[in-house]
């Protein structure tokens, strides 16, 4: 504290002064000295000066003609060493090293000019004494401007990089269902090697990215191949068919033989019925309940109305899933579910109230799901019930379609995809430019299917879902949190989770999101970005703030926590650069979760690779006359069942009851 009194800064100024006067004593006895002939001749000695100097030679100060300047250049080095002025941020050591030398130059260079002999004595003096002096000026200038540079200069990494860097798990852990990505990331400006592993996919997996990010290429299409090299069966929606597909049929052929037994391939395909399996989702025999049919009544009702996944609970929002319910369940129990099919249900409600309602009576378990339409219809409240009605019709009338009739009505495969005896890998295609017609019928699929595998005792299993905001899918966060115990992986991929808000609402959103253990996320901004950031935690860093005044520069250094991944470098990640954490097992524990690493891949060999792909090959050849047929063969099979049942009630004293008339 003592350094910064005013007296003692009075006392350091009066000792630099007093070196500095010292040096140009010296320099003006080195000018007398050694021009003594010029003083003469002009007049300018004295006894007391001649006396002087002679008492001062017998010190050898000038036993040299340099060593005396060599000493008043001492004493100014000393003067500077102590001098202090107002600190420039725009001063630079170029600048005073250049005063500096040119004034070295000229302190010691001036001695050349003692030895011209086309000047007179007085006038070779004055040169170099000016020569002299001008080199002393330009020292003391240089080393002034030194004295007033910055030298304790903040942290030149002006984006913080190095100190948002922390350690990252660089073992390799494998285990049976591991997906293992190698990566390198930088700890303290070194790029070092990484491994991230997702030792255990089982509690879910998230991969997020903006468009552009590298969510497939380099997460979705390795999960794909390392589970299928591992015995996986698979359950793979492509959005954009076949991008995936191609991937997950030709990793298939290359390794099938490491299933024990070797799983089919199969293929929903609606905009290509040659490539395409058939498929009934409403399989009778995997639906056990009337809620098997409720579920799947509510996922194709709102996938096909998206703005009623917000508004459930409603009336007339309800009424249509009751009403498809009791159709759905019907078609199940009639006949041991022989007609139990999707474009079986959008016939059947076609028909005309009367016959249908009389149609429906007669299955007593679903009297509670019709009888409110009933009534309304016998009470002749037309303007309501067609409303209710016309709901389900007109949303159900838009997958009229004899090509999504053909695949709905087949049987080539079920969807226990996991079953050991029966291993499958199922890819189902989307189309971009179809997603509001193809999107409720696979949404279907999904939801049928995650109930069906979802039991114990089945191989393991991965269900790979890309552009998961594109189809609507109920109470799937259960797969997510139970499926982990039936070795049923699921792996989501979206480009940003207000996609799910703006369709699911913020609540049903961040239960998804949160029940995944594993999550990757790529560049993404807003909201998630920031709760990214907080999830991956803050660490230790170094903080540096610099102070300046006319004496001195103060330099204070802190550590703070910070956040170890900020919400601006999540919104400035290159593609195949992602921030994240990894959940482990108790017997694989894993300390350093997070990881902000770039995936390495070997972009070459991938491309060659794909080069060498095989397209899946067509099943059959079928043209739209047979497609038609089917179509026209399920009208019919609708029309039988009408007049069967209408004939059985009306022939029946016991069942006339049942026929519905107005009052």
């Amino acid at each position: 504290m003592a350094m910064h009194t005013g007296e003692n800064e009075q006392g350091l100024r009066k000792i630099v002064d007093m070196t500095r006067l010292i040096s140009l004593v010296i320099l003006c006895l080195h000018f007398y000295y050694y021009c003594y002939g010029a003083f003469k001749e002009l007049g300018w000695t004295a006894k007391i000066s001649d006396q002087l100097l002679i008492n001062v030679s017998h010190t050898s100060l000038f036993g040299s003609f340099n060593k005396s300047k060599l000493i008043a250049l001492g004493f100014l080095l000393i003067s500077l060493l102590g001098a202090k002025g107002k600190k420039n941020e725009k001063l630079n050591y170029k600048t005073a090293l250049a005063y500096f030398l040119i004034g070295v130059l000229f302190y010691f260079g001036s001695y050349f000019v003692m030895h011209v002999d086309s000047f007179s004595i007085a006038q070779i003096t004055v040169i170099y004494i000016g020569i002299t002096l001008l080199g002393f000026i330009s020292i003391l200038t240089g080393g002034g401007l030194i004295t007033r540079i910055i030298k304790n200069r903040l942290n030149p990494d002006v984006f913080n990089k190095s100190n948002e860097t922390f350690p990252q798990e660089e073992r390799l852990l494998t285990n049976e269902y591991s997906i293992n990505l190698p990566a390198l990331y930088n700890l303290k400006g070194r790029i070092r090697k990484s491994w991230i592993s997702f030792i255990n996919p089982m509690r879910g997996l998230l991969v997020i990215g903006s468009p552009g990010a590298g969510k497939s290429y380099f997460v979705i299409e390795q999960v794909i191949k390392q589970h299928i090299e591992k015995g996986f069966s698979m359950f793979i929606y492509d959005y954009k068919y076949d991008d995936l597909t191609k991937i997950a049929y030709n990793h298939y052929l290359k390794h099938r033989n490491k299933y024990v037994i070797p799983p089919s391939f199969y293929c929903i395909n609606f905009d290509d019925l040659t490539h395409s399996h058939c498929c009934n989702p409403l399989d009778p025999a995997n639906m056990h309940d009337i809620t098997d049919a409720v579920e799947a009544a509510r996922v194709i009702m709102l996938g096909l109305n998206r703005a009623w996944i917000k508004r459930q609970g409603e009336f007339f929002v309800e009424s249509p899933i009751n009403f498809l319910t009791a159709l759905i369940w019907f078609l199940k129990k009639y006949q041991d579910g022989e007609y139990c099919t999707l474009p079986h249900v959008i016939e059947l409600m076609q028909i005309d109230l009367t016959k249908l309602f009389t149609v429906l009576r007669i299955e007593p378990e679903i009297s509670a799901y019709i009888n409110p339409f009933i009534s309304a219809y016998q009470a002749d409240s037309m303007e309501q019930l067609e409303g209710q009605i016309d709901a389900a019709r007109i949303g159900l009338a838009r997958l009229s379609s004899p090509t999504l009739y053909y695949v709905l009505s087949g049987n080539d495969f079920f969807l226990d995809v996991n079953n050991p005896n029966a291993p499958k890998i199922v890819i189902l295609a989307n189309n971009p430019q179809k997603q509001e017609v193809y999107g409720p019928v696979l949404s279907l699929y999904v939801t049928r299917m995650s109930k069906i595998v979802n039991k114990k005792n089945q191989m393991k299993m991965n269900v790979v879902i890309d552009e998961f905001p594109t189809i609507t899918l109920l109470n799937f966060e259960t797969l997510i949190a139970t499926g982990r115990s039936n070795k049923i992986a699921t792996t989501l991929a979206m480009q940003d989770a207000s996609q799910l808000k703006l369709n699911y609402g913020k609540e049903w959103a961040e239960v998804v999101v949160n029940t995944c253990g594993n999550i990757i996320v790529g560049q993404i901004r807003g909201e998630l970005a920031k709760t990214v950031s907080e999830t991956l935690g803050k660490t230790l860093q170094d903080r540096e703030s610099i102070s300046i005044n006319s004496n001195d520069t103060s330099v204070s250094k802190s550590k703070q926590l910070e956040a170890v991944v900020p919400v601006s470098t999540i919104a400035n990640l290159s593609s195949g650069e992602f921030v994240g954490m990894v959940a482990d097992n108790p017997d694989q524990i894993i300390d350093l979760k997070t990881f902000h690493a770039r995936i390495v891949s070997d972009h070459e060999a991938n491309k060659k690779e794909k080069e060498k792909y095989v397209s899946v090959p067509a099943l059959r050849n079928i043209d739209q006359k047979d497609v038609n047929v089917i179509y026209q063969i399920i009208k019919q099979d609708v029309q039988d069942i009408v007049e069967d049942v209408m004939e059985e009630v009306l022939n029946d004293p016991e069942k006339a009851h049942l026929a519905v008339r107005k009052e």
